[in-house]
């Protein structure tokens, strides 16, 4: 059986990657996508790739190390969980989501989030500019 490189491939991080500290991928987004716009966001070790549209925008999230979102709101936000665990309170509700869960945020809903060391989360965002590439 032949294995499909785009997902297996250790330079994109992908499902046979080698793993650096605490198991989690280098990262595991293909390199299509690690060469996507960047995000500008006020936050500082968070990562991020977007895609736009005019009636949505996708983001590829990597945090390397810990990283805390503070609480904000925003249009409605949709996500799941590639790598790692990520720790999400809604409207005062915790959650905490693993490998593959998802996650909604209606619009206008106050929201913060704790992505642990080697989390990586796709968002997609009903407001079509929610970032800007930087």
């Amino acid at each position: 059986m032949r294995r499909n490189s785009q997902y297996n491939d250790g330079l994109t991080g992908g499902a046979n990657a080698p793993r650096m500290g605490k198991g989690a991928a280098m990262n595991p987004y293909a390199r299509w996508i690690q060469g996507l716009p960047q995000v500008d966001t006020p936050f500082e070790g968070l990562e991020g790739r977007m895609i736009s549209g005019p009636d949505g925008q996708a983001v590829f999230f990597r945090a390397a190390e810990r990283f805390e979102v503070p609480p904000h709101a925003h249009g409605a936000q949709w996500g799941i969980v590639v790598t790692g665990l990520l720790h999400l309170t809604i409207d005062g509700e915790p959650g905490t989501y693993e490998v593959g869960e998802t996650y909604d945020i209606p619009a206008g809903a106050e929201h913060s989030a704790i992505l642990e060391a080697g989390t990586c989360v796709i968002d997609v965002f009903e407001d079509p500019d929610r970032y800007s590439p930087k």
